[in-house]
Order: C-alpha cells, then sequence, then structure tokens
C-alpha cells in the first residue's frame, strides 16, 4: 500500500511537472518566434532605409550589404522586381533560382511585405522568411531559421532542466512525507478495536464493517471452539475408542481410549498404527464405501469394531471407527450360556433321578424291601432340586438393583454368631472346630442377603475341610473399613482355578462336589452379595494348606 501511495503522488507530481514544462516550452517558443519575428522585421525596414540612403549606388550597396551580412546571424537577400537575386550572404546569387514565385515575393510585391514559415532547400531547415518592397522596387528578404529560436530556448532548457531535476527530487520527498503522513494511521489502526480508531472519515463505513464482521468472526470462532471442545471432551472422556479416518485413510481425529487401545496417532497412515488384519480389513471395507463390524483380540481383551463410511451424494468423504470393549459382555454371553446349560444340568440330574425311582415304584417293579430306600432317595433327589431353585432365586434376586432400598442397620457380629450356631451341627460332623473373633460391628445393608454370603463362605470352609480341622472367623475394622475373614486349613484351591472360583455352577472337584451336596452357587451368592454392599471380596488358597476369603465394606 505503502509503495502504490507513492508511486500515485509521484507520478501525479511527475504528470504536472511534465505538463508545466510542455506548456512553458510552449510558451517560450511562442514568445521567442514572434521576438525573432519583429526582429526580423525591424532588420528588414532598417537595411532598407539604408539601402535606400544610397540613392542607387549598387557599389555603395554591395559593400554596405557584404558588410551588414558578415554581422548578421540572419539571412539576406536583395531581390530586384523581376524575381533576379542581386545579393545573399548565405549564398552566391548566380546559383540561386529565379524567386518570383516565392509567396513572400509575391505578397511583397501585391502588398508591399509578405512573411512566410517554409523549409528552406538553401538552409536545410525550417525558416521564417519576411520580404519588404523598397521605393526602388527591389525586394530586401530576411530570413531566420528556426535553429535560433531553438537555441534561445535551449539556453533556457538547460535551466529549466536543473529546476526539473530539483523539483523532482523536492517530488520525491514530499511524495515520502505525504505517504508516510497518509499511511500512518492507517498502519496504527486498532483493528481489535475497529470503532476506537480516530482517523480519516472515509473510512469510517469500513470500520463499522469490520467491527460488525469482527464480532461475527469472533461469534463463529468462539461457537466452533465450544462445540470443537465438548466433541473432544465427550470423546476424550469415552471409554470407547473414537476414530475419524480421511478419504485416503490418515487419521484426522482420534479421542483417549482410541490412542491407548491400537497405540494410533493424528495424521498417520491407517496401517502404521495398527497391523492387526481384522483392524485393516474392517478400515479398508469402510473406505471403499461398505460398513463392517468385527471382533479384535488384543492384550487379553475383546474389542468390536464398528466401522462405517462418511458420504454424500455418493461421494465418500471419510471414515468413522467405533471401538468398543465387549470383554466382559463377551465373558457374560459365555457365562450365560453355561449358566444355562448348568441350570439344565443342574435340574435334569435329579428330576431324572426322582423320575426314574418313582417309575419304578409306581410300576411295582422294585422290590419290597428297596421301596424306603428309593424314597429316600427321591426325597434327598428333591431336596437337592429345592435347594438348586432356591440359590437361583437368590441369585436372580440379586440382580435386582432394587434390593438397596431395603439397606437397614445391621449387626455384622450378631449375623456371624448366628451363621455359627447354624453351622454347628455340621461343623460338628465333619469334625471342624469354628473359632471367632468377633468385633461389635454395624453396618448399612440387606440382612438376608448378608447372612447368606456368610453362611456359603462358611459352609464351604467346612465342608472343603480336612477332619480335626478348623475354620476361623474374625470381624474387625481398619481406617474406618470393616474386614471380614474367614480361614480354613482345608483343601485348598488350586491356582488354576481360584479365577473362576465365584462363577455360577463352577466346581474344582465335580465328585467331591456331589458327595458335599453342593449346588456351585454358593460362592457366586457370596460375591453377589459382596458387590450390592460395594464390598470388595478377595481370596488366597494354597493347595493342601487351606483357603482364606475376605471381604472388606466400604466406610
Amino acid at each position: 500500500m505503502r509503495k502504490r501511495i507513492f508511486t500515485s503522488i509521484f507520478l501525479t507530481s511527475m504528470l504536472a511537472l511534465i505538463l508545466t514544462f510542455a506548456f512553458v516550452s510552449g510558451i517560450l517558443y511562442n514568445s521567442t518566434f514572434n521576438s525573432i519575428k519583429r526582429e526580423v522585421r525591424n532588420e528588414s525596414l532598417y537595411i532598407s532605409e539604408a539601402l535606400e540612403s544610397y540613392n542607387g549606388h549598387f557599389s555603395n550597396i554591395s559593400t554596405y550589404l557584404n558588410t551588414i551580412g558578415l554581422q548578421s546571424l540572419n539571412r539576406i537577400t536583395l531581390i530586384n522586381s523581376d524575381g533576379l537575386v542581386l545579393y545573399d550572404n548565405f549564398a552566391l546569387p548566380a546559383n540561386m533560382d529565379n524567386h518570383l514565385d516565392r509567396p513572400e515575393i509575391i505578397d511583397a510585391i501585391q502588398n508591399g511585405y509578405g512573411e512566410v514559415s517554409r523549409f528552406s532547400k538553401t538552409l536545410g531547415e525550417r525558416t521564417y522568411y519576411y520580404a519588404y518592397m523598397m521605393k526602388d522596387s527591389n525586394i530586401i528578404r530576411i530570413a531566420s531559421t528556426t535553429k535560433s529560436i531553438l537555441g534561445i530556448i535551449t539556453e533556457s532548457v538547460i535551466w529549466f532542466i536543473l529546476v526539473f531535476i530539483a523539483l523532482i527530487s523536492i517530488s520525491v520527498v514530499i511524495a515520502r512525507l505525504l505517504t508516510k503522513t497518509v499511511v500512518k494511521p492507517i498502519n496504527t489502526l486498532d483493528l481489535d478495536n475497529p470503532l476506537s480508531n480516530d482517523t480519516y472519515e472515509e473510512l469510517s463505513p469500513l470500520l463499522i464493517r469490520m467491527d460488525k464482521q469482527k464480532n461475527e468472526i469472533k461469534n463463529n470462532i468462539n461457537e466452533l471452539t465450544k462445540t470443537r471442545d465438548d466433541f473432544n471432551f465427550i470423546t476424550d472422556n469415552m471409554s470407547e475408542g473414537f476414530v475419524v479416518f480421511s478419504e485416503k485413510g490418515y487419521v484426522i481425529s482420534a479421542n483417549k481410549s482410541a490412542k491407548k487401545i491400537l497405540g494410533i496417532r493424528e495424521q498417520h497412515y491407517y496401517m502404521e498404527s495398527c497391523r492387526d488384519l481384522t483392524y485393516i480389513k474392517v478400515i479398508q471395507s469402510s473406505l471403499n464405501g461398505n460398513p463392517l463390524i468385527d471382533k479384535l483380540h488384543k492384550d487379553g481383551h475383546i474389542y468390536q469394531l464398528s466401522a462405517s463410511p462418511v458420504k454424500e451424494d455418493l461421494k465418500r468423504y471419510a471414515a468413522v471407527l467405533f471401538i468398543s470393549d465387549i470383554t466382559d459382555k463377551d465373558q457374560a454371553e459365555q457365562r450365560r450360556k453355561e449358566f444355562s446349560a448348568n441350570v439344565s444340568h443342574e435340574l435334569k440330574t435329579p428330576l431324572t433321578s426322582i423320575l426314574g425311582y418313582a417309575e419304578l415304584i409306581s410300576k411295582q417293579i422294585a422290590k419290597k424291601e428297596d421301596i424306603p430306600r428309593f424314597a429316600d432317595m427321591i426325597h434327598t433327589e428333591a431336596s437337592r432340586l429345592m435347594q438348586v431353585i432356591e440359590d437361583i432365586i437368590k441369585l436372580s434376586r440379586l440382580d435386582e438393583s432394587d434390593l438397596e432400598d431395603e439397606f437397614v442397620n445391621v449387626s455384622l457380629d450378631e449375623l456371624c454368631a448366628s451363621v455359627v450356631n447354624d453351622l454347628k451341627t455340621k461343623a460338628k460332623n465333619h469334625k471342624v472346630t469354628i473359632n471367632t473373633n468377633l468385633k461389635k460391628v454395624y453396618i448399612n445393608g440387606y440382612a438376608p442377603m448378608l447372612y447368606e454370603m456368610i453362611y456359603n463362605l462358611c459352609d464351604n470352609a467346612i465342608a472343603y475341610n480336612k477332619p480335626t480341622g478348623f475354620v476361623d472367623i474374625s470381624l474387625d475394622t481398619i481406617d474406618n473399613t470393616v474386614i471380614l475373614k474367614i480361614t480354613d486349613n482345608g483343601i485348598g484351591i488350586p491356582i488354576e482355578h481360584q479365577s473362576r472360583i465365584f462363577e455360577r455352577f463352577y466346581r474344582v472337584d465335580k465328585s467331591h462336589s456331589k458327595g458335599t451336596g453342593g449346588t456351585g452357587l454358593g460362592l457366586s451368592i457370596a460375591k453377589h452379595a459382596a458387590a450390592l454392599h460395594k464390598a470388595k471380596i478377595q481370596l488366597s488358597s494354597i493347595p493342601d494348606k487351606g483357603t482364606s476369603i475376605s471381604v472388606t465394606f466400604p466406610s
């Protein structure tokens, strides 16, 4: 802008100077030409009067003309009435043409004088001619070339050029100063606050529009920033992974979960981040315009990859990948299938026995002496079936969230004492000693389920113990937390089974479990009851050494 303003001011100044020079030159030329015309006329009159004073004495006339001709810068020509050249100070008369046809001569003969400006062949320049007819009918003609005019102008032009150069220098300085003066208020504009500027009035409409546009841009940027921040906040706090790919397969955006799961980085090509074939297949399919869902097994987790193309009017712009950890869901589905199969098995087994013995008795196939034994077997299997059904019902209730509404202040030590009392007969039969160390403790909970939890843990400790073994039950508080601990010196649990011991219908030794009459749901009920009370259940077991299970209730 500064350069353009400077150039405009400088060129304007130069144009003004050039026009001024042309105008002055024109005036000077005209003035000089008019001055020469006057000079020529005066010289012709002066010479004619001098010639007339010689009264026709040609010798005197020739002498005078030769003298004056040498002194004069102009061309002097004497012509008789017949057009014959009698004298010329620039050429030999004998070599000159008859001048009777010259316009200035014709006018002089007719009017007494004549003048004309034309190109002279003799002088080879543009020439002004003035002819004056004397009393003796001879014509004196004075000629002056434009060379003399240009000479005068040239003398003036030298000074004019010097002045012109000075004016150019002044124009440069003025242009710079004016440019600086004009540009400074513009350069110092406060664009952050356009309306606060005190500058040219002509800029006011522009500044008003700038202020309006600035506010609109600011509002749009704030909205976009808020939208982006909200989007980033939501996606970054998602447990699921979220990735956006460009049409060419480069990562445009990825949240924290996606980066952690796949190790991908923004601006990277999708194959640079993860080389898993399932991942590559899913992304390639979505980039080709086909949505695809598949499972990815990585680092002990199962992830569902759901990729979809982003397109409009059949033109693809991007692809979106959604990553969800379905490990628990997949495992839960597997456990559900196993649970269904186990329930079916656990219910069918006793029912089969009951139906078999009942059929033998009803068809009178059984011997009379075997009927009491068969009836006892039917009763045992029916009791076992009832126990399984009751445990399933208990687990179903634990899955209901509304049990928290029934929480009351429960004396945990009293529940432990009640369990010990209810299991003392079983402990005696298994030759197991129960020891207690119970601190007075109250917690907020659902008493029936707390009882079931303690009962099942103690029952297992007795059932899977050794003759003359022991079960220690302790209840204490540490750092505002309540810890229930049940320890035995029984057969223990092999380490490969410890991670699954709380699963429904899971048994370490199925043959032994049948002998103990367990349903395989006791520990699962205990775990769910602990989870209901936000308690943490931990197991520690060494084969042939014993097992310790602790339940830690939050403060």
